[in-house]
């Protein structure tokens, strides 16, 4: 019994790991966000200044202190002047999340 819950645990340890790919997310970052974001997420004041709005740094303790499903819900919904990104899925949602976790 005992060595059934090992296993079953590692298998959902290591599932949940695979989900979310950093590199990936990065490619889809680039793709889809560089051009308000900037490549390091430090955000572009020019786009900044014409939405109106004060862009965090993706970096910065306000944004990484969010949740994952937090994070993944703007990507996907989108958040104040932000729109959904378009043509993203679920997955794509949890890399690109995965990648902004590495800019701390």
């Amino acid at each position: 019994m005992k060595n059934t819950i090992i296993v079953t645990l590692t298998l959902v340890v290591s599932a949940g790991l695979s989900w979310a790919g950093a590199p990936e997310g990065k490619e889809i970052f680039t793709a889809k966000c560089v051009s308000c974001h900037g490549a390091n997420g430090e955000g572009k004041a020019a786009i900044a200044k014409m939405f109106n709005v004060t862009q965090a740094p993706l970096a910065s303790k306000e944004v990484q202190a969010k949740t994952d499903a937090q994070l993944q819900a703007v990507i996907l919904k989108g958040q104040g002047k932000m729109k959904p990104v378009a043509g993203v899925t679920e997955k794509q949602a949890a890399d690109v999340v995965a990648f902004l976790r590495t800019l701390k």
